[in-house]
């Protein structure tokens, strides 16, 4: 199936007892107790917890956070019988490049709210006009203000097939793609799938389902990355295998309380961002707070956590001798959950950029948006 309508456009629009709600939800908390641990070695600290949820009830303003949201030009979109809701900026220079850019989870489109006008409008951010793109930030399905998938199979596979008819339906015959996060394996996806559509790919993560075909051993440097991939599982990879496995029995908390989604998905931004230990360091927390709300507002968490299951049966695997046509471009930001060996990922990608950046981690759009943007101009500049 594919699209025939047209876009519509979209505005959030909270009713004003879902707010509510939320207030009471988060003044009824019932608090679990924990041993003193600082350097959340068990996971969420209460403390900061507490100190979250009171924020959140007390000082977030969610009618402000709408409403800057709703400066972005959002519409949706029924494909596959789905309703997509994307974001799509024009670009403001003589001839903007169509860029599609995935989100991951926890994250949604929330993610790119920053580094959407530095990238449709660099001549306006100390940057060249003739760099300019028209962005689409899609939210995946079951994320966001996207409908949840009626059927098993919507995994990154299936996203991409539903991205390429998005860009068909918004006129563009050839266009980039970025993401990390799930956002990455949707781009590889694409890329891989519709070589003749994607212009270039550019990434600032490398999935660690990510398996080349055997060819030649690997090199000491690749072994190394392989068991820290392992053992990073090991050590952190506890929701990953919730999630993969049984997300829908994970669903009923998560839904239900909202400190429950708040701690499930902070603990991920601490963790994983470039702020040691100090969430507020790298990433405001109003925008962390946004992030999640969109996630309670929506109800979209359990149908979020699919994603994990679905790529689980339909992985990233490659066959003997099989190159990912359309060049690639990765930020390799420092602290990211894994650094791949750029050896590792030429096994597969024709590596036209990689860039080892300063500082910033998994969530690079919110943590150094001016230095994604300027990786992300560079890599497609020779590209256009």
């Amino acid at each position: 199936m594919s699209s025939t309508a047209s876009p519509r456009p979209f505005r959030i629009a909270v009713p004003m007892p879902a707010i509510v709600d939320l207030r009471n939800r988060l003044a009824a908390t019932r608090w679990p107790d924990e041993v003193n641990d600082d350097a959340w070695s068990y996971g969420t600290s209460l403390p900061f917890m507490k100190d979250l949820a009171d924020y959140w009830r007390k000082r977030f303003d969610w009618r402000a956070v709408e409403a800057r949201l709703n400066q972005l030009p959002q519409f949706t979109l029924k494909i596959d019988d789905t309703k997509i809701h994307f974001v799509h900026a024009r670009g403001n220079g003589p001839k903007p490049l169509p860029l599609v850019i995935s989100h991951g989870w926890p994250g949604s489109f929330v993610e790119m709210e920053r580094i959407i006008p530095l990238l449709t409008d660099p001549g306006a951010h100390g940057g060249d006009p003739a760099d300019a793109f028209d962005v689409v930030v899609p939210s995946l399905p079951g994320f966001g203000f996207s409908d949840r998938p009626a059927a098993p199979g919507c995994g990154p596979k299936a996203i991409a097939g539903m991205w390429q008819q998005l860009m068909t339906a918004l006129g563009y015959d050839r266009f980039g793609v970025q993401g990390g996060d799930w956002g990455s394996a949707i781009s590889i996806w694409l890329a891989r799938n519709h070589p003749d559509r994607v212009i270039g790919a550019h990434l600032n993560f490398m999935i660690s389902s990510l398996q080349p075909a055997e060819g030649a051993p690997l090199t000491e440097a690749e072994r190394a990355y392989v068991a820290s991939a392992v053992k990073w599982r090991d050590s952190e990879g506890g929701y990953f295998s919730i999630q993969s496995t049984k997300p829908q029995t994970l669903g009923y908390g998560l839904t239900d309380s909202a400190v429950a989604l708040a701690a499930w998905i902070a603990e991920k931004f601490r963790t994983w961002s470039d702020c040691n230990g100090d969430i507020a360091s790298a990433i405001a927390l109003d925008d962390v707070l946004a992030n999640i709300a969109v996630y309670w507002f929506s109800g979209n968490i359990t149908s979020s956590l699919r994603i994990y299951k679905e790529n689980k049966a339909v992985p990233l695997h490659f066959a003997p001798g099989e190159r990912v046509k359309p060049p690639v471009g990765f930020a390799h930001f420092p602290k990211e959950i894994l650094h791949p060996p750029r050896s590792y990922v030429e096994r597969v990608f024709d590596i036209q950029r990689w860039t080892d950046m300063p500082k910033g981690g998994h969530f690079a759009a919110m943590e150094q948006p001016a230095l994604l943007a300027e990786e992300i101009r560079a890599f497609f500049r020779p590209l256009r």
